[in-house]
């Protein structure tokens, strides 16, 4: 990856935080939320950004995204399966255990 987002070509980075015209892109109503004015949005868009995410947290909000799982704490987990009656946390892998396997 890059350092810096705005040397990232296939990012929205250069169109949200710097304003340059960009074809491709589209805002978000999320983006036009940020503030009132262009250089409001911009400054805020740039504030966000600066943060760095761990790379473990990364990796959890992937999984979840892509398997359609919860993320967060196993209260949170709880309420969530009880509220929608679904499960929401990965599966264990392989074949259900016997009866007689287990004893």
């Amino acid at each position: 990856m890059v350092t810096d987002p705005a040397h990232y070509v296939w990012s929205s980075y250069q169109r949200h935080a710097l304003g340059k015209a960009v074809k491709m892109s589209t805002p978000h109503e999320e983006y036009f939320a940020l503030g009132v004015t262009e250089p409001l949005r911009q400054s805020a868009y740039r504030a966000l950004i600066q943060y760095h995410v761990d790379g473990e947290l990364i990796k959890d909000i992937r999984l979840a995204v892509n398997k359609g799982l919860a993320l967060g704490d196993e209260r949170f987990k709880d309420e969530i399966e009880q509220l929608y009656n679904r499960r929401v946390r990965q599966a264990k892998m392989g074949r259900p255990r016997l009866q007689s396997e287990e004893n």
